[in-house]
């Protein structure tokens, strides 16, 4: 987002809310690593986010939602009003919520989805008045500030699910709940656990089995995708850490560098080092 005219609430920089009021073009060439987990509410306007090296395009009123360790940018955008909030892990995701609006839920932690849904006229004036209140307490500094502001919080994510259930985004059949375990599965244990089976013995089920029913939802292969998280990590570790390639090699479980080196190479018709030049440029 573009830095003009931005008003910014913060409880110990632990919990942000900003909020944006103009129209103007904007062109954001950077890129940038996400830090905390990141709610944006585009109220007004349209553009193209660059999400994990995916191009989103967007127009009206939407809800992206971001985790720590994406890469973001914009290509353009045209905002009228906005918010933003922002909150740490510490803040939000030590406390036991329901399997839906965990940090590992359906809003968050989800890179195989579309990072965005569509906001319907009805839920406009829920979501602003779970703002309002928040705004409210942002200025109040009075007993339990803490608790209010992640109950407000809570009710956000909450309300954010339900729209993305509304559209039909959220699925409960089978296949699906083994789709969300399996990429549950992957996102912890992609450093060390390349292979179909390993993840398809935690799942209790062969890994023919897991293949048939991913096929069934229309997903890609599980070794796919155990594959692509991996070179999304190794892009990230490269542009944004010093570390070598060989180390990023080792961070990511490969226990020969070259071996990495080919791997990466044959996913994305670049070598390592070449698509850290050409991103730089």
């Amino acid at each position: 987002m573009a830095i003009q005219d931005i008003t910014n609430y913060s409880f110990k920089d632990i919990f942000t809310l900003s909020t944006v009021s103009f129209e103007k073009a904007c062109v954001v060439n950077k890129n940038k690593q996400i830090d905390n987990y990141s709610i944006y509410w585009i109220k007004e306007g349209k553009g193209t986010y660059n999400i994990d090296f995916k191009s989103y395009s967007f127009t009206g009123n939407v809800l992206f939602f971001l985790s720590p360790g994406q890469i973001f940018s914009v290509d353009s955008e045209k905002i009228k009003e906005a918010y933003k909030l922002s909150f740490i892990r510490d803040f939000y995701c030590i406390e036991t919520h329901d399997k839906e609006i965990a940090c590992n839920g359906v809003l968050f932690n989800n890179i195989y989805e579309t990072p965005f849904v569509e906001v319907s006229t009805n839920d406009i004036l829920k979501l602003d008045f779970i703002l309002e209140s928040l705004i409210d307490e942002f200025k109040n500094k009075d007993t339990a500030q803490y608790d209010m502001l992640q109950a407000y919080l809570k009710q956000f994510i909450i309300h954010s699910v339900r729209i993305k259930k509304e559209l039909g985004t959220i699925k409960d059949d089978n296949e699906s709940k083994l789709f969300k375990d399996f990429s549950t599965l992957v996102e912890q244990n992609f450093r060390k656990l390349h292979s179909v089976t390993d993840y398809a013995n935690r799942l209790g089920i062969s890994p023919k089995s897991l293949t048939k029913h991913l096929q069934l939802l229309g997903a890609i292969k599980p070794s796919e995708l155990i594959k692509n998280r991996i070179i999304l990590e190794a892009k990230r570790q490269l542009i944004y850490s010093n570390e070598s390639v060989k180390h990023i090699a080792f961070n990511l479980g490969f226990n020969d560098p070259a071996y990495f080196t080919r791997f990466f190479t044959k996913a994305i018709e670049k070598s390592p080092l070449q698509f850290k030049n050409d991103f730089k440029k």
